[in-house]
């Protein structure tokens, strides 16, 4: 964590684009994550009160950003061995639930990053 390459890897933005994000369903799944049972996985995520220290948050997001893309990335490559030695239809379901289990969080973290940033700058400026 005390490395240039986390401070690098912290401010990873793949989708900048609100659009973008709102086009292939990230408004989509961050209902289903508030609204499911998967709202009770990480609650070291969830602004308590307004006391609640934004850089710890932004900072465990930043965790939980890089667990999800290393499991994507790691996931990925088995289901490409998998997609050209077997089948190609067996890597394409494994690649599915990856999306929406990895991907999709990674995705939807660094959304939340960027709207946290936003209210540490206003922080700032108070």
């Amino acid at each position: 964590m005390k490395t240039e390459y986390y401070k690098k890897i912290s401010n990873l933005n793949f989708i900048e684009s609100k659009t973008l994000n709102k086009n292939i369903g990230i408004e989509y799944f961050k209902w289903i994550l508030k609204n499911s049972f998967f709202k009770f996985f990480n609650q070291k995520i969830a602004l308590k009160d307004k006391k609640t220290d934004l850089r710890d948050i932004r900072k465990e997001m930043t965790i939980a950003e890089i667990g999800h893309l290393i499991g994507f990335i790691f996931v990925t490559a088995i289901a490409l061995y998998q997609g050209i030695s077997n089948n190609y239809l067996f890597g394409l379901t494994i690649m599915i639930p990856n999306i929406l289990m990895n991907l999709y969080p990674s995705l939807l973290q660094q959304e939340n990053k960027r709207r946290i940033d936003r209210l540490i700058k206003r922080q700032i400026k108070l």
